[in-house]
């Protein structure tokens, strides 16, 4: 076979192959065009919300699992060593005494929610992180690993995390005189009206164990474009 035939051959082969390629969609594409998939959902951004803040510091909350870190692996964890035909294991002060004391350096910070806080800390907001988790008996960890995500400069303005257990965190809110509170949660958005505080919802990643999803948006909420990773 000449040469020029078997050129002509794989070239045909090469477009042929690439004409039957799926066509891949990158994250930032597809977030773009949210807006137009999802019309009923009010979608914000980092910057949106930065122009939008007082010139005067406030205080912020956020929620942990799922908003601030991806933790399904704590829960996974959890779920599989106490209780792998249930979620009793929510229920076992061994667990939450594993998951706030050192489990969590298996968790995953959530890109956006980095950008969040970075934005949040360098406009000299204090920030504090409120979470259902039960506390643990020892000495918690999860402030230290949330505080190493960030710049030591900014350590005091990240307060001891705030443990609400099965309250709900309206009370919490109110007593850390919280302005703006970010959660991924249908608790978090309706926690934060009832105590008279603005909630941004952000989404949770598609691999969560923490299921079903909930529907962004579903009270008007502004929910964070990309905050699903």
């Amino acid at each position: 076979m000449k040469t020029s035939t078997i050129i002509a051959l794989s070239s045909l082969f090469s477009v042929s192959v690439l004409a039957n390629t799926p066509a891949t969609l990158d994250m930032h594409t597809l977030s773009a065009q949210a807006s137009t998939q999802y019309p009923d959902i009010t979608w914000t951004t980092v910057d949106k919300i930065a122009s939008e803040l007082p010139k005067h510091p406030i205080n912020v909350g956020l929620d942990i699992d799922d908003t601030m870190l991806f933790s399904s692996p704590v829960f996974y964890y959890g779920k599989q060593k106490y209780s792998p035909d249930s979620f009793d294991y929510l229920k076992n002060q061994d667990f939450w005494n594993e998951a706030s004391t050192g489990l969590d350096r298996f968790s995953i910070p959530k890109k956006s929610a980095i950008e969040l806080v970075s934005m949040h800390l360098k406009h000299g907001d204090t920030v504090y992180f409120i979470t259902g988790r039960t506390a643990p008996e020892g000495q918690e960890t999860v402030t230290e690993t949330l505080r190493n995500i960030f710049p030591k400069e900014y350590e005091k303005q990240i307060k001891p995390v705030i443990f609400a257990g099965s309250l709900d965190k309206v009370q919490q809110l109110k007593m850390a005189k919280i302005a703006q509170y970010y959660g991924d949660s249908d608790e978090d958005i309706t926690s934060s009206r009832e105590a008279g505080v603005k909630a941004i919802r952000f989404l949770r990643g598609a691999q969560t164990t923490y299921t079903p999803l909930p529907h962004a948006g579903k009270y008007g909420e502004e929910v964070l474009i990309n905050s699903n990773y």
